[in-house]
């Protein structure tokens, strides 16, 4: 795996504004809801899992992160105390990104350790092959949601994804 430089230290030890976790689960579940809407195979394919609570620990973030498929719902939790969860996938960033946009294997991302599991093994593993086959693109769903502020946002991110050497877009779909 190419390794983009890690996010700032400083990000992860700050705490963040009292508001931000609430705003952060707000975003994220509109985009959770916007997947799903355009790609109802995504949650078909979670099976008996859909139910499953996903605990997504990006390590060099600030914010832990629980997904619940059926709900349709990603909340953001402070560091500390994880919420109650089935399976939890931890890793950094980059790994998550270059997962979801298939640059990177994501069972070789899990056997290098670039990203651990704990809990429901099978839960996490039907998620993984949701997402592979899904085929998503972060970038375009946000730009999407981002209505008249979608093709700045897509500048801004494939320039972002330059500088920084992360996946924030499906690989064919850079320019």
């Amino acid at each position: 795996m190419t390794d983009p430089r890690p996010l700032p230290p400083l990000l992860s030890r700050l705490p963040p504004p009292p508001f931000a976790p609430r705003m952060l689960g707000l975003a994220l579940t509109a985009l959770l809801r916007r997947i799903a809407a355009q790609k109802p195979a995504i949650l078909s394919r979670l099976g008996p899992y859909q139910a499953a609570r996903f605990l997504i620990d990006v390590t060099d973030g600030p914010v832990l992160l629980l997904m619940e498929p059926q709900a349709r719902r990603i909340t953001a939790h402070r560091r500390g105390k994880a919420p109650a969860h089935d399976a939890a996938i931890t890793g950094r960033l980059s790994a998550f990104l270059a997962m979801l946009h298939g640059v990177e294997d994501g069972d070789a991302l899990f056997f290098s350790g670039a990203l651990e599991i704990a809990g429901d093994t099978s839960a996490v593993l039907a998620l993984r092959n949701a997402l592979d086959d899904a085929e998503l693109d972060l970038t375009a769903e946000l730009a999407a949601l981002a209505g008249r502020f979608g093709a700045w946002l897509r500048s801004a991110s494939a320039l972002a994804a330059r500088q920084s050497g992360y996946a924030l877009s499906r690989e064919e779909a850079l320019p």
